[in-house]
């Protein structure tokens, strides 16, 4: 399983041969002004919740690929009425793709599309697949919820937000990796405006006092699990 960072909470997973992209937010984003997203790869799209910095190139990519996007119900009959493809889901509920299982769970967070209506409710993602399990926590403050997690997954990967304002920062991350009983953490919603800039080395060094390893990746970067 490979894994890819776009910027914000913007994610590449190659799982075998099948390419996923989560929350596609990268066209507006100057930070991520090298990443072209005319040239992504994309089966499915995965898609937390409804706010612009999360949706904004779903319909381009999807159209452009032929992906299916697995949300909330509401976001996937909003894609379908534009003539997208996509596979509902809610809470609790999982289903088995050709790349492996997908768990929707619990966030803590809003929901709207840019024009205001609504979006479902926010979630996220529990992946297992090739042998390997991940949380893509989406945007969520820190929620007792997580602790049902490792009582069926033993995660190899937590992705969480961790640039604080709209989600948990740093402290409730470390928190979070705590409920999900997961010291591997990939941040993510971070730096990309001024309301969630963070100080890399600070972070890092939280985590690595609490024996956890918090990685942040420049975006283009990925690692493997």
């Amino acid at each position: 399983m490979k894994i890819t960072f776009y910027g914000h909470a913007s994610l590449g997973i190659q799982i075998k041969d099948i390419n996923i992209l989560v929350d596609p937010f990268i066209s507006p984003n100057e930070k991520a002004s090298h990443i072209d997203v005319n040239t992504l790869k994309a089966d499915y799209i995965l898609i937390t919740h409804a706010h612009q910095d999360h949706i904004v190139d779903v319909e381009a990519i999807a159209k452009r690929t032929g992906a299916i996007v697995i949300s909330n119900f509401e976001i996937v009959n909003h894609y379908g009425k534009l003539g997208v493809e996509g596979h509902p889901m809610n809470h609790g509920g999982k289903w088995d793709f050709e790349f492996g299982t997908v768990k929707y769970v619990n966030a803590i967070h809003t929901s709207s599309f840019p024009d205001g209506s609504y979006g479902g409710q926010p979630g996220g993602f529990v992946i297992e697949g090739e042998h390997k399990n991940i949380y893509i926590a989406g945007d969520t403050a820190l929620t007792f919820d997580m602790k049902l997690i490792p009582l069926q997954t033993k995660l190899d990967l937590a992705i969480l937000p961790i640039g604080d304002n709209f989600t948990m920062g740093i402290d409730d991350a470390i928190l979070a990796s705590d409920f999900v009983e997961c010291d591997k953490v990939l941040g993510y919603h971070f730096d990309t405006f001024g309301y969630i800039e963070i100080d890399h080395e600070i972070a890092k060094r939280k985590f690595f006092d609490r024996d956890k390893d918090l990685m942040l990746l420049s975006i283009g970067d990925s690692i493997e699990l």
